[in-house]
């Protein structure tokens, strides 16, 4: 292990998003612990989300900048949870407008930052890092596969044959493996792209911009991506490509697993001692991370699947965002609750995520396929259930069931309404132990924890970026 940083001074710059901050922060306690000195920049309603933070680590200074208004946003939107995907194109121009603010700061300040490190959807940093003479360090809260799909995405902008046809298949033979994806799975960014447009053209030199910065950082680790890793260092020209991942709190630290992401509907000692009631690798999570909202549809159907299939289960629902049709969204069928009350359990809002996945009890995830919930589920060694929705998600269920083989695919689409037949037959097969999936997973668990042991591949990247961080500036 490298010995502590000296006092280099570094701005952490989030997307404000909580699938973007929670790693970021995960990080930036890293880094904070090892001596550097860090200032992060946030928007007011984010705040609250570095409390557990700024609690362990008293020498973090915040910058606290309001969010710029935009014409295509409602007035009070402030990161993507109050306006999911559709909205992210906005959000990003919006916050291009803090170059000019961010830039007074740092001319203003008596001991400014000499790094800054910021969220990959955030690329516009590294044109404000040149002109201030230092070095950005992207980060990327998402999986190296998806840098890599990506930049080849926006390098080269594949196009459809017919542009009506949603389905047509986009390959992108310049990526390891040749992976193809139907041309709606691509992300809202991209498919919504207008050449000559302004937004349009702002969001691709900002994804550009992230390739031509000082290095990237992901929340990855060797041996779950070693091969786009090493496609990420050839288009680069350079080895700055840094794999801590996986970025969690603590095993031992049980608060910082409870505190992690917001609080809970219901007390996390509840959710414990329901599950110590049930025996071992017999629980079925079910989360669609802090932006998707199903349908009352799609709701009914995942419920006639968990009835139907007779397992165990923990289900957090989200409540309505803001945007949507209220009484069409996000409402849990009248007497399910009653009828699954021995077996199941159902949280609203937030769950304590990495707390449930932890527990012995738990046998599969029911995912969104984030790359934080991925990364959660492959540190607990719990087989996948895959129903991506939106954003880098298809991807890395792509990654998860063809390449990995330790998920299956249940569902695919944000409008998607899943058979509940066969989704309660997936419940069921799931939670077999004598699965692949359960096998291929426990191995990458077990790949993970080297990796974060002293001398692992993730321990000695993360002392390598911290050795540039520290010493590694003009």
């Amino acid at each position: 292990m490298t010995t502590k940083g000296d006092s280099t001074h570094v701005l952490v710059f989030p997307y404000p998003a909580q699938g973007h901050i929670m790693p970021l922060l995960d990080l930036t306690h890293i880094l904070a612990s090892r001596g550097l000195t860090i200032t992060i920049l946030v928007t007011p309603k984010n705040l609250s989300l570095l409390t557990p933070l700024l609690s362990k680590q008293p020498s973090i200074h915040t910058l606290v900048l309001p969010f710029p208004a935009h014409p295509s946003l409602p007035h009070g939107v402030e990161n993507a949870k109050d306006m999911p995907f559709v909205g992210i194109r906005a959000i990003i121009h919006a916050l291009g407008e803090l170059y000019n603010p961010l830039l007074e700061w740092f001319q203003n300040h008596p001991s400014p930052p000499v790094i800054i490190v910021s969220d990959f959807l955030l690329g516009w940093t590294h044109h404000l890092a040149c002109q201030l003479g230092i070095r950005r360090f992207m980060f990327s809260p998402s999986s190296a596969v998806f840098l890599s799909v990506f930049d080849s995405m926006w390098r080269y902008q594949p196009k459809r044959d017919d542009p009506n046809d949603e389905k047509a298949l986009i390959k992108f033979p310049r990526v390891p493996n040749c992976p193809i994806y139907p041309w709606w799975q691509l992300p809202v960014t991209y498919r919504s792209y207008v050449e000559g447009d302004p937004v349009s053209e702002f969001i691709k030199d900002g994804f550009l911009s992230n390739m031509a910065s000082w290095g990237l950082v992901v929340n990855s680790f060797n041996e779950l991506e070693r091969v786009y890793l090493d496609h990420l260092m050839e288009i680069l020209g350079h080895d700055r490509v840094w794999a801590v991942g996986p970025l969690l709190p603590p095993i031992d630290d049980q608060s910082g697993l409870i505190e992690r992401g917001g609080s809970s509907s219901v007390l996390p000692s509840h959710v414990l001692t329901w599950l110590d009631t049930c025996e071992d690798r017999t629980v079925v999570y079910v989360c669609f991370g802090s932006q998707a909202l199903l349908t009352n549809k799609q709701m009914e159907e995942l419920a006639l699947g968990l009835e139907k299939s007779g397992v165990k289960f923990i289900w957090c629902v989200k409540e309505l965002i803001k945007g949507h049709v209220e009484g069409q969204y996000g409402v849990v069928p009248s007497g399910f609750e009653d009828r699954v009350a021995k077996r199941g359990l159902v949280i609203r809002e937030w769950a304590p995520q990495v707390l449930i996945l932890s527990h012995q009890a738990v046998g599969a995830f029911l995912t969104h396929c984030g790359w934080n919930s991925i990364v959660e589920g492959i540190f607990a060694g719990v087989p996948m259930l895959t129903w991506p929705m939106g954003s880098d998600q298809f991807v890395s269920a792509k990654l998860l069931v063809d390449e990995l083989r330790l998920a299956t695919r249940v569902c695919e689409g944000a409008e998607a309404v899943p058979n509940s037949d066969e989704l309660a037959q997936s419940l069921v097969d799931v939670v077999c132990k004598n699965r692949v999936e359960l096998v291929r997973v426990i191995e990458l668990r077990e790949a993970a924890l080297e990796a974060i042991k002293e001398g692992g591949s993730s321990s000695k990247d993360l002392d390598d970026l911290i050795r540039h961080l520290s010493e590694g500036y003009s």
